[in-house]
């Protein structure tokens, strides 16, 4: 297992569920940590959280990866010492709506594909380059389940993960003859605020997703993100595909009662 010991990790969609359980368990390894979230307040108590969970140090930022601007200059424009990123993880993502694709407001496409798409594009383009020069990093991508397997009224969603797939691979290729490792971790149901997202706030539609059934928590997959990121740098996971025991593909799940 190679130590993550002073090891400057940028995770995006930071402020909660996979994001927020990632930044605490690389900060248990003793990891230097960034996060960044469109809303900076919920990201200022995260930071306690983390030097109190070993982080050498941590810094959180604003920032919306759907905005291409935005995130050219704000991540050119780190402090110095947080300038140097050796692994990146591309979590920011969202779900809109569970509707046919004839009948979805096309704002929910183009908030999904800005997001999940070109914001995993955006944030990549930024810092991969700076890897390649310095001869070392890692970037590891959420994928989903949902990018395996599409599933009815969930379309576009699917096809924005099955994009992220997609762009991990290609970018592995393209990183060929560089030591710069590339992962996509794809987790079937976990318990965050991804359906309540989906739902925008409808909590009782949100809670029947999880009903009767004994999904993943943030710390799973957070788990995953680690062990990928400590194997020996000669070793690069291309996937990991993880759901609970109840779940089969995005399709077959064992709803108990």
């Amino acid at each position: 297992m190679a130590t993550l010991r002073g090891k400057t990790v940028l995770i995006t969609g930071a402020s909660s569920g996979i994001g927020k359980a990632t930044a605490i368990a690389f900060a248990q390894e003793g990891a230097r940590i960034l996060i960044c979230s469109r809303r900076l307040a919920p990201l200022e108590e995260t930071v306690r959280e983390l030097t109190a969970s070993g982080a050498d140090s941590a810094y959180a930022f604003a920032l919306d990866v759907s905005d291409r601007i935005a995130v050219e200059r704000t991540l050119c424009n780190l402090p110095t010492e947080w300038r140097d990123i050796d692994i990146l993880v591309n979590n920011a993502g969202l779900s809109r709506g569970l509707n046919k694709v004839y009948e979805q407001d096309p704002e929910d496409w183009q908030e999904m594909i800005d997001t999940n798409v070109l914001g995993l594009l955006h944030v990549t383009r930024a810092i991969v380059p700076r890897m390649v020069e310095r001869s070392v990093g890692h970037v590891i991508n959420l994928g989903s389940t949902a990018g395996h397997m599409t599933y009815a009224n969930g379309t576009v969603y699917c096809a924005s993960k099955a994009a992220e797939m997609a762009i991990t691979e290609g970018l592995k290729l393209d990183l060929m003859g560089t030591p710069v490792r590339v992962t996509t971790v794809d987790p079937g149901m976990v318990e965050t605020d991804f359906s309540k997202v989906r739902f925008r706030g409808d909590e009782e539609k949100a809670a029947k997703v999880y009903a009767n059934i004994t999904p993943l928590q943030p710390s799973d997959v957070a788990d995953a993100i680690v062990w990928v990121a400590s194997r020996p740098a000669h070793v690069n996971v291309h996937s990991i595909l993880i759901t609970s025991i109840d779940q089969g593909n995005s399709m077959v799940l064992n709803r108990r009662g």
